[in-house]
């Protein structure tokens, strides 16, 4: 609270232009409808704790107030906060000055931001849409993705499609080795040791969400040990693993968004190297809430946890999955998604584990 206060008595930040973004589709950022009245029409700023042009996370996001946008006729406004955790706060400070109604961010580092600045501003609503820290003041509602529910898929699939080519490892590539990036790891492993208790799983972290060419450098280190399919939880980084993957001729399972569909237009090659990728439905829940929020049903003051079984996650089944997957796996892979609907399966999270214990599930499948 102190830098907060420390903010209010500097004056707030005054937000710059946005910085240059990709102008490839689905990162361009929303400017707003400018047939909207902005008398009437609810306002909704969405302020990105990295930048636009990842094909995945954050643009997803973008996406989701493009749709806000469009479907509910509300005027929007993208900000990319950029890396820089230290401007984070004085531009949330800032919009909550303005006249916006709603304030959207999404990680686990906006979560005390949100709750500190809601207090100061009880008028503001604030959606952070993908977190895992439950604790939220009143007027903040969260969010948080089964990930390791979404991982199981996308694990089971990885191992299915090595057993069509008699191998037996897999890989996978996070950005970095923390609880969030483990707890996909952890559904990865038991997704693919539900298909094959023998499946091996080759794990590196690249140390960076923003860094194309390391991702690069890790994946082709990786899929010339043998292995033919690995599946990038990686932001940026992983956009890297995607290029190794068309350079090698292997493939890659994509993550938050529908990577293959990012890259049809611009690089169909490249598509067509993403076997399926792994969505958290950002887009949609993030539409979903702020339509709850006009009807005035959004539960604010709490956290929701969205899954398999809510329709907050799953994997893509574009065209490219339906040419490279047989119709018989594909079923497997209904199967697999039916049961951890039921409850049938049940999957670890890394979430309240020590390192140690993740360590030791992690060493225990090492090729």
């Amino acid at each position: 609270m102190k830098r907060i206060l420390a903010a209010l008595l500097a004056g707030t930040m005054a937000v710059t232009s946005l910085v240059g973004c990709s102008s490839e589709e689905g990162s361009t950022p929303v400017q707003g409808n400018q047939e909207v009245s902005t008398e009437d029409a609810l306002k909704v700023a969405l302020l990105i704790p990295g930048n636009l042009g990842d094909k995945s996370f954050y643009d997803a996001a973008n996406n989701g107030v493009k749709k806000v946008e469009e479907e509910l006729g509300a005027e929007v406004k993208v900000v990319e906060m950029g890396t820089d955790q230290t401007k984070w706060e004085p531009t949330v400070l800032d919009f909550s000055e303005q006249d916006w109604d709603i304030i959207i961010s999404g990680s686990w580092d906006m979560t005390p931001i949100f709750n500190e600045i809601g207090e100061l501003y009880p008028d503001k609503k604030y959606i952070n849409f993908d977190t895992s820290e439950p604790e939220v003041v009143d007027n903040v509602y969260s969010m948080f993705y089964r990930t390791n529910e979404l991982a199981f898929l996308a694990g089971s699939l990885a191992a299915i499609e090595a057993e069509e080519k008699g191998q037996n490892t897999i890989g996978f590539i996070g950005g970095m080795d923390n609880p969030g990036i483990n707890d996909f790891l952890l559904g990865y492993i038991e997704g693919a040791q539900h298909v094959n208790k023998d499946i091996k799983v080759a794990t590196a972290y690249a140390g960076s969400f923003v860094d194309a060419t390391k991702g690069k450098e890790v994946a082709i280190s990786m899929y010339n040990q043998g292995i033919d399919i690995i599946f990038q939880v990686a932001g940026q980084t992983g956009l890297g693993v995607i290029d190794a993957a068309k350079e090698l001729d292997k493939y890659v399972i994509g993550v938050d968004s529908d990577q293959a569909l990012a890259f049809m237009e611009s690089d169909k090659e490249k598509a067509e190297h993403v076997v399926t990728s792994a969505i958290k439905k950002i887009d949609e829940s993030i539409l979903r809430a702020v339509n709850m929020h006009v009807e005035g049903t959004l539960p604010y003051g709490s956290h929701e946890v969205l899954g398999v079984a809510e329709g907050g996650v799953g994997l893509a089944k574009n065209e490219i999955y339906k040419s490279l997957v047989s119709e018989e796996n594909q079923a497997r892979i209904e199967a697999i998604e039916a049961q951890i609907t039921n409850g049938e399966v049940e999957v670890s999270t890394a979430f309240g584990l020590s390192n140690e214990e993740i360590a030791a599930r992690r060493d225990a499948v090492r090729p």
